[in-house]
């Protein structure tokens, strides 16, 4: 089994440590920052051997440099940005594998968030990481992207089995969720799933990771009927 960690950091970041016991291999997944991954890693008797990175935003990609150096890690990343992340090592795209240990994870190539964003599926341990591609109960925003690439990105992810758990960057999921359920305010799960949300963050609780089956149910972009449904969802959210 592999054990996952989450690491808040900045405002609403996290950062996820993957970390293998058989072979003792730690990666972490879009490292912010340096200083508590570190921490959080050493703590633990691990130390950081890869880097995987989703898009080249500063709050994925901006421990890399510290944290290599610190560790000397590889660090890898989506192909299609390896302009704008400069501390990667090895370059990645739609079908590539990476490992950690024997657990091999498959490139997913989700455009939209930005052009090149990636995200990293082990499907035999079911575990997804997005990156800012699925929130719970939400999307990212379409900087460099298209609707229908989101639309696309969405209708992927929903045929993953139900129980496959979605590791997202960002603590977003009390304001989708409220957003959403003036959007579905039919939906009994959706509204479930907000009061819960609304109890666990009162008490200072984190709302992720999150899983395929329950973001079937409650997410409206991935409950979007087509690419005007999502874009206009999405629209009215980023107006919000």
């Amino acid at each position: 089994m592999l054990e996952v960690v989450r690491i808040p950091v900045l405002n609403d970041n996290y950062v996820w440590l993957l970390h293998d016991a058989i072979s003792g291999e730690t990666v972490a997944v879009d490292p912010a920052v340096a200083e508590p991954v570190l921490e959080a890693a050493a703590a633990r008797g691990w130390t950081i051997g890869q880097i995987w990175n989703t898009h080249w935003h500063g709050d994925h990609v901006g421990g890399n440099a510290a944290i290599k150096a610190a560790t000397g890690c590889v660090i890898t990343g989506p192909a299609a940005e390896a302009e704008k992340i400069g501390t990667l090592d090895r370059t990645v795209g739609e079908g590539d594998t990476v490992r950690i240990g024997d657990h091999v994870a498959t490139v997913m190539a989700v455009p939209a968030h930005t052009a090149g964003h990636i995200a990293y599926h082990l499907a035999d341990d079911q575990i997804l990481f997005v990156g800012d591609t699925l929130f719970a109960m939400g999307c990212g925003r379409l900087f460099e992207g298209t609707a229908a690439q989101m639309f696309a990105n969405m209708a992927r992810f929903a045929t993953l089995p139900d129980d496959t758990i979605v590791y997202c960057a960002h603590e977003y999921t009390l304001s989708n969720g409220r957003f959403a359920l003036g959007v579905e305010p039919g939906n009994a799960a959706l509204a479930a799933r907000v009061a819960t949300v609304e109890a666990a963050r009162a008490r200072g609780e984190a709302t992720v990771p999150t899983s395929i089956g329950i973001e079937r149910e409650t997410n409206i972009f991935m409950r979007a009927r087509d690419v005007a449904q999502l874009a206009e969802r999405r629209a009215a959210k980023d107006a919000a």
